[in-house]
């Protein structure tokens, strides 16, 4: 298992894939107590490094991890564990921790509801929201017909920008665009 610390558990890397699709949802770190609870009820146990404690994911929020299977790797030193999450795994509400930095920071503004944000102002109306994404891609075709390429990449940027923010509004993540252009490739 992992490196020992004094005043810690001896801890291993647990990665944490979703069981379907195949995506990494998170990194965490399991000690023995955790290992054994996992197996004991299904569900993902991790110990806490900031806490110094056990904790199971999802006591607080209810996004829970079913685990479907556990997997050390050839050397043992890391934990691969297969999960059926119960909503999304990063406390930031994305369906992963890996997650792309632009929909983190939708979420953490989702999350914050800030007075005067104008990501909770496209959060709060999503029509709003998808009046901004067709503006923003009239603007890049535009662009990318007859202007710089440093304007096409300004307007592309407001283009997934406007449409991360839509899919937030609605509920939705950049993993089921994901999984569906992957649907498409085979």
């Amino acid at each position: 298992m992992g490196s020992p610390d004094l005043g810690r558990p001896e801890l291993t890397p647990a990665i944490v894939q979703d069981a379907d699709s195949g995506r990494v949802l998170m990194l965490a770190w399991m000690d023995e107590e955790a290992l054994r609870l996992t197996r004991e009820t299904g569900e993902a146990w991790f110990w806490s490094r900031s806490r110094r404690q056990l904790w199971r994911k999802g006591e607080t929020s209810g996004h829970t991890l079913a685990v479907e299977e556990l997997r050390e790797d050839c050397d043992g030193d890391a934990i691969l564990v297969r999960v059926r999450p119960a909503g999304p795994t990063c406390h930031t509400g994305a369906s992963s921790c890996f997650a792309p930095w632009l929909w983190r920071r939708i979420k953490e503004r989702e999350l914050e509801r800030s007075e005067g944000s104008y990501v909770v102002s496209l959060l709060d109306d999503p029509k709003l929201a998808a009046r901004k994404v067709g503006e923003e891609g009239l603007e890049a075709a535009l662009a990318g017909a007859s202007e710089s390429d440093e304007r096409l990449v300004e307007e592309v940027a407001d283009l997934w920008f406007h449409s991360y923010a839509l899919l937030a509004a609605r509920g939705l993540d950049p993993a089921q665009v994901e999984d569906e252009l992957r649907r498409r490739v085979r």
